[in-house]
């Protein structure tokens, strides 16, 4: 799995990049076929304080791509929202792709 974190308008700092690692490790837990992560984490220029840290990360899998992104006016609350919706995503991938055939019963003559 290749991961990327970058920050815009804020520097990743070593603490923000373990955190944000160990918290995906929960999605690679239920899912462990991810080929690619790219996480942004962006502190927006508002009058307003809430909503104003970012989080937003995309998913590569096999087959498909998924988005999701996540504001909050703490950022660390805003990356666990954005692994709370990314999880359920992957957990909805992972019921499509699973092989739901059965084999069929065999006839009695």
């Amino acid at each position: 799995m290749n991961l990327t974190i970058s920050g815009h308008h804020l520097e990743v700092t070593p603490a923000l990049r373990t955190y944000v690692t160990s918290k995906l490790d929960r999605i690679t837990r239920h899912f462990d076929q991810l080929v690619d992560v790219k996480v942004l984490l962006t502190v927006e220029n508002q009058k307003e304080k809430d909503r104003r840290q970012r989080a937003e990360c995309n998913i590569h899998v096999k087959g498909s791509d998924m988005f999701a992104e996540s504001s909050h006016e703490d950022l660390y609350a805003a990356v666990d929202d954005l692994v709370d919706k990314l999880d359920r995503q992957v957990g909805r991938h992972k019921e499509k792709v699973k092989d739901h055939h059965h084999e069929a019963p065999k006839r009695l003559m």
